[in-house]
């Protein structure tokens, strides 16, 4: 029987995703993430570089001796300092960068190819003498002398434990990539892919290196990195396994909440067509295709996706079919006759014409309608306030009615609308909605001007059941508070 190839996970969001342009995670989040990781089965995580500060040292300790079966990490300099720093924080391996490109060699160290060589083989073996594992990330190696990148290898085999090869700014395509890493595979020493996405081929060259017998393949949560990013982990691991055939120890069911995870704590939003994981990679709007999907969901959906731990959903606009609007109807456990159904589909085709976004409450409210349904909202907003300035800490008190109980809170949050929104889940509170989740929040000028009127649109969840929801109003805070009441009451009730 042949053998099934297998391949190891690094994941470096901890570090080079990290670095993405406005990403920074406190020592707490990124043990909860690295936590995360390790139940999604990743062989190794870089946790950081500890060198930076004493928080990232806090961090990056505190992750290695949390008893994860993932090994643990610590990028550093050819500098003692770096890898002291490293080794202060408990780490199992010290990666250490070697930019082996000559412009690097040359202008960023201002050495030459036999210095570089010595240093790091000087700086492994001290690594090695602390009783520590090494791995060389080979910076720039995809621009280096092909001849000087082999027997650099050649050298530094004996001493380390792995050789990454890193495709720096990203400029491999699939077909060198493969040329090269069989090259470099000719050494004893596993040889890792850590590819970077600025032509849109991370994946890609991550994919070409495996089948050319890289060992091991770096990736982050989201594809997360600097410039465009590094290889997308949720991407790289589902083709291997799902195309190539390639085995890995990924839980790939625990894909979506771990990306969930690294989107909520670094504030970092996919985009809607991000392959498997944004909004719409499973979501079907065109009649034809939600009529194909029902009839046999592989038509138009190219894995289940439940098996990365999603699920379908059928968006509405003015593609919309019967078929969404019955299956829909289904599911909210509402019964409609053929005319109605085309009633109802006629009212969201018209929203969609006027270029509106639909939301499940919209779509709520138009069946409600169509139907004659009363709906008595269970939590009414009757009055809201708000204090902000340049010196004053934002601050919000609202007045909900909630079954014909009056509900007054306040709350305070690092603007107004942070404000609001925490003073609405305090009065909320008692009402056995701690497992609300706001999964996402973003505003839509309508009109013009700094008197626009604005729609917020809030994704929340509970459980395993999500519902978009909107509020309308010339204020935001406003805007925002509707667009969550409006959302609770009918996902709760």
């Amino acid at each position: 029987m042949q053998e099934v190839k297998t391949v190891k996970i690094l994941d470096t969001t901890l570090r080079d995703g990290e670095q993405t342009p406005g990403v920074s995670l406190t020592p707490e989040q990124k043990l909860q993430i690295a936590k995360q990781l390790d139940i999604l089965g990743v062989d190794f995580i870089e946790a950081g570089t500890a060198i930076i500060s004493e928080g990232e040292q806090r961090g990056i300790k505190a992750i290695a001796n949390e008893g994860l079966n993932a090994e643990i990490s610590s990028f550093a300099r050819l500098l003692k300092g770096d890898i002291d720093a490293a080794i202060g924080c408990d780490v199992d391996t010290v990666n250490l960068v070697a930019p082996v490109s000559d412009d690097h060699i040359r202008k960023k160290l201002k050495i030459d190819r036999e210095t570089l060589k010595n240093m790091t083989i000087e700086m492994s073996e001290y690594v090695k003498g602390q009783g520590l594992k090494v791995e060389i990330s080979a910076e720039d190696a995809s621009r280096a002398d092909m001849e000087f990148l082999k027997s650099f290898f050649s050298d530094l085999s004996p001493v380390i434990d792995r050789l990454s090869f890193c495709d720096t700014v990203g400029v491999l395509y699939p077909e060198r990539t493969k040329e090269i890493v069989q090259a470099l595979c000719k050494f004893n020493t596993p040889v890792a892919a850590h590819c970077h996405n600025d032509f849109g081929l991370a994946t890609a060259n991550s994919i070409a290196a495996v089948m050319a017998g890289a060992q091991v393949v770096h990736v982050t949560v989201n594809g997360l990195g600097e410039r465009a990013g590094n290889a997308s982990l949720e991407e790289v691991v589902t083709a291997l396994e799902m195309l190539y055939g390639v085995k890995t120890k990924i839980t790939k069911e625990k894909m979506y909440e771990t990306s969930r995870l690294v989107r909520n704590l670094t504030k970092m939003p996919l985009a809607p067509n991000k392959p498997l994981m944004g909004d719409n990679a499973f979501t079907h709007e065109s009649g034809m295709h939600v009529h194909g999907t029902l009839a046999d969901t592989s038509l138009y959906e190219p894995i289940d996706p439940g098996i990365i731990g999603r699920k379908r959903r059928f968006a509405f606009g003015k593609h919309t079919g019967k078929a969404s609007v019955k299956v829909t109807l289904e599911e909210m456990g509402i019964s409609a006759d053929d005319e109605q159904t085309k009633k109802i589909l006629a009212e969201v085709k018209e929203l969609g014409d006027k270029g509106k976004l639909i939301t499940d409450s919209d779509f709520q409210a138009i069946v409600e309608d169509v139907l004659s349904i009363e709906r008595e909202e269970k939590i009414k907003l009757v009055d809201l306030s708000v204090v902000s300035g340049k010196n004053v800490y934002p601050t919000a008190s609202l007045r909900l009615e909630v079954d014909s109980e009056e509900i007054v809170e306040a709350g305070v949050g690092v603007g107004p609308v942070d404000a609001a929104i925490n003073a609405l889940r305090k009065a909320m509170s008692g009402m056995e909605m701690d497992d609300l989740r706001l999964e996402e929040y973003h505003v839509d000028a309508i009109t013009g001007g700094t008197d626009a009127l604005v729609n917020v649109v809030v994704k929340i969840s509970r459980g395993d059941k999500t519902i978009t929801a909107s509020g309308v109003s010339e204020d935001i805070v406003i805007a925002s508070v509707r667009a969550l009441i409006n959302g609770v009451n009918r996902l709760y009730w």
